[in-house]
């Protein structure tokens, strides 16, 4: 059997990604603006801020990646546990620093795993999705 491809767009695309494949929830969010603290004379991180809620998926890019060294020192950004982020195209770009956490999926054990976005939403002119590269912060085993 084969699929019309006629008339099939971008559009029409990403809406079957979307619905087919971005079937987990997650959320992006940010550390909220500071907050002064009177007892320490401190500001203080507030309350974090939600960019993101909603469908979307993660999955490794590649694999673990070797992590270089140079006297010493990792080169910045570089991360032996690479992941990339789809978002729908209408989901806000998320920046540096933002974590993403998962809220829902079919497999469990991502559930309540966290990631650090290490760079802005990749884009062009043929995207179906929203593309981010991120970092995993935390993992679960089998405890």
């Amino acid at each position: 059997m084969s699929v019309p491809t006629e008339g099939l767009t971008l559009g029409a695309v990403s809406a079957i990604v979307e619905k087919k494949i971005l079937n987990n929830k997650i959320r992006i969010f940010r550390p909220g603006e500071p907050v002064f603290n009177p007892d320490t004379g401190q500001y203080e991180p507030g309350p974090p801020v939600t960019v993101y809620d909603g469908p979307g998926a993660l999955f490794p890019a590649n694999g673990p990646s070797v992590v270089l060294y140079l006297a010493g020192q990792a080169y910045v950004d570089d991360t032996p546990s690479r992941y990339r982020l789809l978002t729908p195209l209408s989901a806000p770009v998320a920046s540096r620093e933002d974590t993403v956490i998962v809220v829902e999926a079919d497999d469990e054990s991502a559930i309540g795993r966290t990631w650090r976005v290490i760079d802005i939403g990749e884009t062009s002119t043929l995207s179906v999705v929203r593309t981010t590269w991120v970092d995993q912060n935390t993992q679960k085993t089998g405890e």
